[in-house]
């Protein structure tokens, strides 16, 4: 019955949030739909181009005359606790809604990463963030600390907002993204607007209302959704605005970087991956696992997961045999059943794309092992099978360009220095993963790969841990000390005394 009221609610004209009112929007409406049923959502009436300017200016107007800013670290930590504590009231909606706006399984281990991990992670930004010093000393050396006239010489880095900060996120793991944008930027003092991708707006507007129910200082907090993209180019050519933080494609955060680059804004771009797993010859008696955790991680749609699978090649048809055996019980299905193990890609478009790239890949000369098409059931929905392609050598489509779906290559390689020559052989640089016994050789593979994060056996998902891409993989780091950092700027500041 719960969730039933929450679905009504959910149905009942989403409202934007601007100047820390709940505003009803007056731009193009779209529907929000359902990727496993294809059943609508929500309608929502997006922001029109004079809403979006309205936001920077609450967004501006708040920074500039310092109500949020102006508060010492420990005074803006207690409103957002109050705003988590309003998100975590609503748990399970937001557990709902993963199902329902993203297609994420109820029954799935990535429901944590949706929901959970942010709930906690959220207070622990906060707990981070007043552990930093808002002061840091220079190392200058003995000698330049004292000046010609005899005086002390004390020089010193002080952290401080950069300002208005438009956070732009994707659909994946929308709730988490925006959460990750929005909380280490207003800790750090600056003032947000937040735009969501249109396939997943409700999980940005509820942090309207949380910053309601916060009583955050008008224009602190702004949420503004659209059917199509002006906005968001408004938000990065915009010269009130000071930053942009952008998660998506690596197509469209260059375009970002150009159209921020007229007024020299900051840049936090977290872009596409196509990560390696290297499974070092002792270590293959886990690789029957390597194609699962890919695909059943939210249909694959994640920039991190490891896509590209290397094996020594003389035990190549072994692990995609027991890859395989691994899809034997999937449970393909509405992503609300808790009995469903995958679920549906966001839209048929991405459909398409799955279908398109095993095609190519396939035409270079790859196999399809497993998959490799939509299931014949359900009938309605964007699913796309499990797929394992037995894929001949990194130059395959398949193996260079990032698909977002249930689909991995598996590639054989001679020795280790072929593995990390093919692990490398990529533009993007966002995650990797090694899996060996022998744990210094593992570390010692690892250390060779040119990604912004390796994992050796396993992975970190902590507050305290930053991640970031390298190469075309995005710039700036999320999480951890450089992910607040990142929303900071830095002056000098040279003080002589006598």
């Amino acid at each position: 019955m719960a969730a039933a009221a929450e679905a009504t609610a959910a149905r009942s004209a989403p409202r934007l949030f601007i100047g820390g009112e709940s505003v009803a929007g007056e731009g193009e409406s779209f529907a929000v739909v359902n990727p496993g049923t294809e059943e609508t959502v929500a309608e929502v009436a997006g922001a029109s181009a004079g809403q979006v300017e309205q936001a920077i200016k609450a967004a501006r107007r708040a920074y500039d005359t310092g109500s949020w800013s102006g508060l010492p670290a420990a005074q803006r930590g207690e409103a957002l606790r109050r705003l988590m504590a309003y998100l975590a009231s609503r748990r399970e909606w937001l557990i709902d809604l993963s199902a329902r706006e993203a297609g994420c399984p109820v029954g799935s281990m990535v429901m944590f990463a949706q929901v959970h991990a942010p709930l906690q992670n959220g207070l622990d930004v906060i707990d981070l963030f007043q552990k930093l010093p808002e002061f840091e000393e220079n190392p200058l050396p003995f000698a330049e600390r004292t000046t010609a006239r005899g005086g002390v010489l004390q020089s010193l880095r002080r952290h401080m907002p950069v300002g208005v900060v438009a956070a732009i996120s994707a659909y994946n793991y929308p709730f988490y993204t925006n959460l990750w944008k929005v909380l280490p930027a207003l800790m750090a003092g600056n003032t947000v607007i937040l735009r969501p991708s249109p396939l997943t707006p409700l999980a940005a507007l509820i942090f309207g209302e949380a910053a309601q129910a916060a009583g955050l200082p008008a224009g602190v907090l702004n949420v503004v959704a659209e059917a199509g993209a002006e906005g968001a180019v408004t938000l990065s050519t915009h010269r009130d605005v000071d930053m942009v933080a952008f998660t998506g494609s690596t197509s469209v955060g260059k375009q970002v970087m150009v159209q921020a680059s007229a007024t020299m804004k900051r840049l936090q771009l977290e872009l596409g991956g196509k990560s390696a797993q290297i499974y070092l010859p002792d270590s293959l008696a886990g690789v029957g696992g390597a194609a699962a955790q890919v695909c059943f991680a939210h249909a694959g749609q994640g920039c991190a997961l490891g896509t590209r699978i290397f094996v020594p090649e003389a035990e190549k048809a072994a692990a995609m045999q027991a890859m395989a055996a691994a899809f034997a019980q999937v449970v393909i299905g509405d992503p609300s059943d808790p009995r469903t193990t995958l679920g549906p890609v966001i839209s048929a478009a991405q459909r398409e794309r799955c279908a398109r790239y095993v095609a190519l890949a396939v035409e270079a000369g790859a196999r399809v092992v497993c998959g490799g098409r939509a299931p014949p059931a359900p009938a309605r929905g964007f699913y796309f099978e499990p797929t394992i392609l037995d894929t001949p050598d990194n130059a395959n489509p398949a193996a260079q360009e990032e698909i977002f779906g249930p689909v991995v290559s598996v590639i054989g390689y001679r020795d280790i220095d072929h593995a990390v020559k093919m692990a490398n052989d990529s533009v993007y640089g966002l995650s990797g993963y090694v899996y060996g016994k022998d744990v210094k050789q593992a570390v010692a593979v690892a250390s060779r790969l040119r990604t912004g994060t390796v994992n050796v056996n396993g992975g970190a998902f902590s507050a305290y841990a930053s991640s970031g891409g390298w190469g075309s993989s995005g710039v700036g780091r999320e999480r951890g000390v450089e992910g607040l950092r990142v929303y900071q700027q830095i002056q000098g500041m040279n003080i002589q005394a006598g």
